[in-house]
């Protein structure tokens, strides 16, 4: 009998960008990091690249790539994210697959995804076929190779989508074992009830005559991996794996399961290492085999076939229900709440789906070949979106002239449409929570778009229709009012990126080049004057979006008073000679000092209306903010570090007899104490005897770290950067011997930064240095040390 075992996990974060500007602003519940996707990054996704297996003493001896050896998908609209915001993790999962087939006989462990986790079953079928199609083409891009296995979303399932991966070469897929209705083997008459045995794989024959296997995974080894602490321990995990075969059985065997690839990192801390050493347990083992699914189907196809309840899924026991109905499933944060917005949600944006359809069909009639071939290609736009893909795509499927906007708008409506029903919109408790908000902020942005392209407001009806959608949150009562609150503050159009750049342009050092996230900037005139702290800035500038190429040309006064009293106008329509008498007269008052002359003058070329450093988006808005404190912030370090520098004497002259210390002197040098601390990491080295310095008067004060975060995350950067050096040094091991002095300090005050980098990085120069043998027996003794104040060991 051959035994084989298969992890896999499932990768997938809900899309958090901003439906506009298709950036993820600042999320403060995802604190210290800037939001969600990267904190789940740091804590999951990036450790599995590089994870620690260790000794018995808790000390790493080896780091490897959890992704090459287990079955894996990412999400689609995750690893976009990835790409561009952690290049890095996202290289080494590539890599990983491409270890993968070295491993597996030429087979990868990546599956693809449908592309925004639409729940299946719920869509109709020209979204399924697309969710398909551009989960393909998504993988294909970035794995460079077909998939063999897809990942539904929730593993919810009927037959009709098992019937459209059949068609597009989907080889296999995996499901929970209470998705199994019945069994029998191959060539057998009599269907089996019994619970299904989940170590073989199924045939599923379609009503087309084609067919798909499915896996059904082991739930209770996978319900104990994510719910019941077997992450405590990666032996005991490894023989879990290893003790679920059947010994009754002569035939092949496939042990697997499948929980969400965050149960390994960040449900579960150093969940990674977990799996990591349950994997070397299993490699070790002569009697087991490590396995991805493809690689396995090729050796074993099925001997038995199956029948699937349909409408079912992995994370609800009543099918589909938890996506459209208050079926009574929901994150149990909130027990008296009920999920009845569920239904009338759905059915709200269903209609808006219908009716956006309609529209698209009607005004593409005029230039589109097959608008929903179309649409099943706009994959390659939004995997490229350079000036290349969008003419080979018009060049595809246009079949008369049209302007270039019009033609992207209407992909896009149909793009966020499909976001809008993204699955974890009705996964959770509230209407009102961040995930339902966002799948509104796409109905928003596709009604927006069609209003753009076509004389068809559908935002009155919508809105509408979303009064009957009851919240569970006093005060908010339906989502007609939710959306109102949380969506529309959102919303942006070319005017709104225009004012945030006149805004934004006081601060930034090079605004002739400042991207506003997906829209792109030029200036035909631009005059910026300073006088202390008095900005002012008057141009003439096109703001372009990247995504539709819609673009308008804007004029804008914009002044700042000082502190965070900022005064704009902006005029679509000015005209030349206009804005040069405009410009004459402000420049003559700016540089007179004449304030209120100038917001005279911008009242009576621009109108009224004015905007100010509210209409910012939410990050540069934080960053203006800081800009503007940074100034005060300074000034009260220098008063404070003033008194520590004159009055130090007299505090040491206290403390030493025992005197108290008046609580303005203790909070005064804390203050300046910790300022001191972080500017020990962020000169060009550590300055460890500064370090020394600064932790010694907290110690001898009774005086406390403010922000320990802070500390340890500049600390990690720092010790990071030290490590770089030293691999480039050679054999001066004196850098070595500061940096191990900083260690002790680290623990006296009970700091710990993230040693991730720096693990990595001396595993790296350990394994180089093995090679070669040019360093003294100084440099390897400190080397050493050094290891250990890491807690990594080079065996």
């Amino acid at each position: 009998m051959e035994k084989y075992i298969c992890i896999h996990g499932h990768f997938y974060q809900p899309p958090r960008e901003n439906a506009w500007l298709e950036v993820i602003e600042v999320q403060d519940s995802a604190h210290p990091y800037h939001d969600w996707n990267e904190r789940v990054t740091a804590e999951c996704y990036a450790p599995n690249t590089a994870s620690r297996i260790l000794n018995e003493n808790g000390v790493i001896t080896n780091i490897v790539n959890n992704y090459s050896k287990i079955s894996f998908n990412f999400g689609a609209t995750l690893l976009s994210w990835m790409e561009n915001n952690d290049r890095e993790t996202y290289e080494a999962i590539l890599e990983a697959d491409r270890e993968s087939l070295k491993l597996f006989n030429g087979h990868g462990s990546a599956l693809a995804q449908v592309y925004n986790h639409i729940i299946m079953p719920l869509a109709n079928g020209r979204d399924k076929e697309t969710q398909i199609i551009w989960g393909i083409r998504d993988f294909e891009y970035r794995f460079n190779r077909k998939p063999e296995g897809m990942w539904l979303a929730e593993t919810a399932v009927d037959t009709e989508s098992l019937e459209l991966l059949a068609n597009y070469g989907i080889k296999f897929t995996v499901l929970a074992p209470r998705q199994a209705k019945a069994f029998r083997q191959i060539g057998e008459e009599t269907w089996s009830q019994r619970p299904i045995d989940t170590r073989r794989p199924y045939l599923f024959n379609l009503p087309s005559g084609k067919s798909i296997v499915l896996f059904f995974y082991d739930g209770d080894i996978s319900q104990a991996v994510a719910f019941s602490g077997l992450l405590n321990d990666g032996r005991k995990f490894g023989d879990y794996l290893v003790n679920s075969f059947d010994p009754k059985s002569d035939s092949t065997q496939l042990v697997h399961i499948a929980t969400d690839g965050e149960t390994y990192g960040h449900h579960h801390k150093h969940g990674d290492m977990a799996l990591a050493f349950c994997i070397n347990y299993i490699e070790k083992n002569p009697d087991v085999k490590l396995t991805n699914y493809a690689a396995f189907l090729a050796n074993h196809p099925p001997a038995y076939e199956a029948q699937i309840h349909e409408n079912s899924s992995w994370s609800c026991v009543h099918g589909v229900e938890r996506w459209r109905n208050d079926c009574g499933c929901n994150s149990g944060g909130k027990p008296n709440w009920n999920q009845k917005w569920r239904k009338p949600l759905r059915e709200t944006l269903d209609w808006l789906r219908d009716e956006l359809s309609e529209i698209y069909e009607r005004e593409t009639a005029k230039f589109l070949r097959d608008p929903w071939e179309a649409r099943q290609d706009y994959i390659n736009v939004i995997l490229r979106r350079d000036d290349d893909s969008i003419r080979k795509f018009v060049k595809d499927h246009c079949i008369a002239p049209v302007e270039l906007n019009t033609v992207l708008r209407l992909m896009e409506v149909q793009r966020n449409a499909m976001l809008m029903y993204t699955s974890c919109g009705w996964f959770f408790d509230e209407v009102s929570g961040i995930e339902t908000t966002q799948i509104m902020q796409y109905a928003c942005r596709a009604m927006q778009l069609t209003s753009q392209i076509s004389d068809f407001d559908l935002e009155l009806e919508f809105r509408k229709r979303l009064e009957s959608v009851p919240s569970n949150v006093p005060g908010l009562e339906n989502g007609a009012n939710i959306y109102t609150k949380y969506v529309l503050p959102s919303k942006i159009n070319l005017q709104r990126v225009g004012m945030h750049y006149a805004i934004a342009s006081l601060f930034e050092d090079d605004p002739e080049s400042f991207p506003v996230f997906n829209y792109t900037t030029s200036n035909e005139i631009f005059i910026r004057k300073e006088a202390g702290q008095q900005k002012m800035v008057l141009a003439v500038t096109k703001v372009k979006s990247n995504v539709t190429r819609s673009e308008r040309k804007f004029a804008f006064a914009v002044i700042h008073l000082g502190g965070h009293n900022i005064i704009g106008n902006i005029s679509l329509e000015m005209e030349e000679e206009k804005f040069a008498s405009m410009q004459a007269r402000m420049v003559s008052a700016f540089d007179d000092g004449r304030l209120a002359d100038i917001i005279g003058l911008m009242q009576m070329y621009f109108g009224p209306e004015k905007f100010s450093i509210w209409q910012l988006f939410q990050d540069e808005k934080r960053k203006v903010f800081n800009f503007i404190t940074q100034q005060s912030m300074v000034d009260l370090e220098d008063s404070l570090r003033r008194i520590y520098n004159r009055d130090y004497p007299l505090v040491m002259a206290l403390g030493n007899n025992d005197i108290p210390i008046p609580n303005a002197y203790r909070t005064s040098f804390e203050y300046i104490l910790n300022i001191d601390l972080i500017d020990c990491f962020q000169t060009d080295k550590i300055n460890i005897r500064q370090v020394e310095r600064v932790m010694t008067e907290l110690v001898n004060w009774d005086l406390r770290i403010e922000d320990p975060g802070k500390v340890e995350k500049f600390a990690g950067e720092s010790i990071f950067k030290e490590l770089k050096r030293i691999g480039a040094e050679g054999d001066s091991y004196k850098r070595i011997e500061r940096l191990n002095r900083l260690f002790p300090l680290l623990v006296r005050f009970n700091l710990r930064p993230n040693l991730y980098k720096s693990q990595n990085l001396y595993f790296e120069i350990s394994k180089s240095i093995e090679k070669s043998n040019g360093r003294s027996e100084e440099w390897k003794r400190q080397f050493a040390n050094l290891g250990k104040n890491l807690g990594v060991k080079i065996e």
